[in-house]
C-alpha cells in the first residue's frame, strides 16, 4: 500500500509585496547646518531595512526608525531606504537640502576719529550668506546690497543705527549696532577773572576757560598781555597795563582746523574795590543773614559757615541789640566772642570808627564823599586810628551815615549804611562797602 502527500501543500500561496516609504522633520525647523532631523518609516511589509545617510551622522543604520539624524555640511545630503523581506526587495531616496550656518557681525570703524564729518568702514565678519542687505542711518549711502559696502559717510552727530539682513537661501539673519559720533568742531572759550580781579582793573590774572566742542588740540595768542601755556587747554593770562586786547583760540581735532576770538578790555587800577546792598543782620539774625564780611574773600558769612579757615580773612564784624536798632556798632574781628558770637578762629585785629560824628579825628568821609569816590586817593590820605569817641556805638537816628575800618594788614575802607530794616529777630542794614585793594 502506497502513501499519498499532496505536494502542493509545499508551496506558498503568493509573495508578500514590499511598499517603501519614509517621512522627515526638521528638528525646530531649523535648515541650517548642523540640521537635526527625525525620519519616520512608513513601509510596508518588510522585514528588514537599510538606511544610508549621505552626509549624516550616523552614515548607517539598520532599525526600522533610525531616531534623529544630523547633517553637518550645507548643500543637498541624499537619504535611502532599502526594506525587504524573504520575497521582495524595494528602495526610496530623498534628497534632503541643508541650508549653510550664518555667522553674523559686522565692524563700524571710523577713520581717523569720531568727530563728524566722519568716514566710517564697515567690515562685514559674516559667513554662510548669499545674500547681504545693509542699511545706514542718516549716513551716505543710506542702504547697500554689496557683502562688503566700503566707506559710509555721516555728517550729522548723535545715534546711527546700523543694520545687516543676512540670507542663506532660505532664512533671514539680523543683527543692528549703534554708531555713536561726536559734534563737528565747535571752538569757543570764555574769560574768566581771576576773584581779586573781577572787577577787570589792571593788573588783571584770568583764567581762559576753554569750552570748545570736540576739540583735540589747541594755541592761543594775544595782542596783549602774558599766556602762560599758550598749547594748553585751560591756560592763564595776565595784564601789566589798562588797555583793550584781542585772544585767539585755534583749535583742530585732527581732521578740521578753526578759530575763534574774545575782546577783553582792563581798566585802569583804581586800587578801590567797591561792594553794593550787602546786609548784616543784627546779633539774632546771624544764622538767618550773617553778620561777618571778608573784603578778601568777597562774601558774608553766617552762624553756621564753617571759619576754620576763612576765619583770618574776616574784616567786617556788625553786632546790632535788637530790631529797633537802638545799639550799633562794628568790632573788631578779634573781639567777636565779646558781643555774643562765638570766638573767629585766626581773627585779626582792625581799626573802626563808628561814630566820625564824636571821634574828633582830623579828617572826615562824608556820604557825599562816600558816593562821589572812585579811587582810593580819599582813603589812603586818612587816618583811620581808635579813638573812645569813635568807637562810640550808633543809632538808626542818623541814615545813612559812614563807618570807617582799616584791616590788619593796612587796607582802609569805609561802610555806608544806607537802610535800617526792622524785621523782628531777622532786622539787618543795607550797606555799600568800598575799600582799598592794597595799603
Amino acid at each position: 500500500m502506497l502513501l499519498y502527500v499532496p505536494m502542493a501543500a509545499c508551496k506558498k500561496e503568493q509573495d508578500i509585496p514590499v511598499s517603501v516609504d519614509f517621512a522627515y522633520t526638521i528638528v525646530n525647523n531649523d535648515f541650517s547646518a548642523p540640521v537635526k532631523i527625525n525620519f519616520t518609516n512608513n513601509t510596508t511589509g518588510a522585514t528588514h531595512y537599510k538606511w544610508t545617510f549621505t552626509g549624516g551622522e550616523p552614515a548607517t543604520s539598520d532599525k526600522k526608525d533610525p531616531g534623529t539624524i544630523t547633517f553637518a555640511t550645507a548643500g543637498n545630503s541624499s537619504v535611502t531606504l532599502e526594506a525587504w523581506n524573504d520575497d521582495n526587495r524595494q528602495s526610496k531616496t530623498a534628497d534632503v537640502l541643508v541650508d549653510s550656518s550664518v555667522t553674523i557681525g559686522f565692524n563700524a570703524i571710523p577713520r581717523v576719529n569720531d568727530f563728524v564729518p566722519a568716514d566710517v568702514t564697515i567690515v562685514n565678519k559674516s559667513t554662510g550668506g548669499v545674500s547681504y542687505k545693509w542699511t545706514f542711518e542718516g549716513g551716505q549711502p543710506a542702504a547697500s546690497t554689496a557683502k562688503d559696502p566700503g566707506v559710509i559717510k555721516f555728517n550729522t552727530p548723535g545715534n546711527h543705527t546700523l543694520t545687516l539682513v543676512v540670507n542663506n537661501g532660505r532664512k533671514d539673519f539680523t543683527v543692528s549696532q549703534v554708531l555713536v559720533l561726536q559734534p563737528a568742531l565747535l571752538p569757543a572759550f570764555t574769560i574768566i577773572p581771576s576773584l581779586d580781579d573781577n572787577d577787570y582793573e589792571a593788573p588783571l590774572t584770568a583764567t581762559l576757560n576753554n569750552e570748545t566742542v570736540s576739540g583735540l588740540h589747541w594755541k592761543w595768542t594775544t595782542t596783549g598781555g602774558t599766556i602762560d601755556n599758550d598749547t594748553a587747554r585751560k591756560p592763564s593770562i595776565h595784564f601789566i597795563a589798562a588797555g583793550s586786547y584781542t585772544i585767539t583760540l585755534t583749535a583742530d581735532n585732527d581732521k578740521e582746523t578753526k578759530s575763534v576770538q574774545q575782546t577783553i578790555t582792563v581798566l585802569p587800577n583804581t586800587n578801590l574795590r567797591t561792594f553794593t546792598d550787602v546786609r548784616f543782620g543784627i546779633n539774632t539774625a546771624h544764622g538767618s543773614v550773617g553778620c561777618f564780611f571778608s573784603t578778601k574773600l568777597q562774601r558774608s558769612f553766617k552762624a553756621s559757615d564753617d571759619l576754620s579757615v576763612a576765619g583770618k580773612d574776616i574784616d567786617l564784624v556788625f553786632f546790632g541789640l535788637n530790631p529797633n536798632f537802638t545799639y550799633n556798632r562794628f568790632v573788631s574781628p578779634d573781639s567777636a566772642d565779646s558781643y555774643t558770637f562765638n570766638a573767629i578762629p585766626g581773627a585779626q585785629p582792625a581799626s573802626i570808627i563808628n561814630s566820625q560824628e564824636q571821634c574828633g579825628c582830623a579828617s572826615n568821609l562824608t556820604v557825599a564823599d562816600f558816593n562821589t569816590m572812585t579811587n582810593d586817593a580819599l582813603l589812603a590820605g586818612m587816618p583811620v586810628d581808635f579813638t573812645s569817641g569813635g568807637w562810640m556805638q550808633f543809632t538808626n537816628s542818623i541814615q545813612p551815615r559812614v563807618v570807617l575800618f582799616k584791616t590788619s594788614d593796612g587796607r582802609k575802607g569805609a561802610v555806608e549804611i544806607k537802610q535800617f530794616v526792622q524785621n523782628g529777630a531777622d532786622s539787618y542794614i543795607i550797606t555799600d562797602i568800598k575799600v582799598q585793594k592794597t595799603p
